[in-house]
């Protein structure tokens, strides 16, 4: 996936500015794509010259004034030929730092290995914390009850049932080592 298409996913559910689209991007996509406030600015000047948004400035006077982006039909038809995609063949190759060291970790102190093991549980739980912060904001983001909310909490179940395999595959990995002392 790349960024713009998330981007053009969030501008085809309502107009947004450059500020409230990075804060409803990592209020709700973070789960899966993780992007800095520059990368999105870059992008949506991108996309506007490609003519898949439009902008316009609205002048407030107790304010800054702000950009206000619109997908356009092109825009949409962009979107529509990105979901149409399939995306499956690399979807479960993982590139994971934690995984890595973890592959090599026979060459530390074996109670490092459950230290770093632990901190990875630890990390499983703030993820788990931070997810269900994301239901809420889905509830936040869809007032009344739409089909868009049904995928929203589809991804966000995934997110839990994914984390908490990570949790469960830390805590048999520490067990793993603790029976090897």
């Amino acid at each position: 996936m790349s960024l713009k298409y998330g981007l053009l996913g969030l501008l085809n559910y309502n107009r947004m500015t450059g500020y409230d689209l990075d804060k409803t991007f990592k209020d709700s996509l973070f789960l899966f794509w993780q992007a800095q406030t520059s990368q999105i600015y870059r992008e949506l000047n991108g996309m506007e010259k490609q003519g898949w948004l439009t902008s316009e400035i609205v002048f407030q006077t107790d304010k800054p004034n702000k950009k206000l982006y619109s997908i356009t039909e092109l825009g949409k038809q962009e979107l529509q030929n990105w979901l149409a995609e399939s995306s499956l063949e690399n979807e479960f190759q993982t590139r994971s730092t934690f995984l890595m060291k973890l592959f090599f970790s026979g060459e530390k102190d074996i109670y490092e290995n459950i230290k770093m093991l632990k901190e990875y549980r630890a990390k499983c739980l703030d993820e788990l914390a931070d997810l269900e912060k994301a239901n809420n904001n889905i509830v936040q983001y869809s007032q009344d009850e739409n089909r868009n909310a049904v995928y929203w909490r589809l991804t966000t179940r995934f997110g839990a049932l994914h984390i908490k395999a990570c949790h469960d595959f830390a805590e048999e990995a520490i067990k793993t080592l603790e029976d090897l002392q």
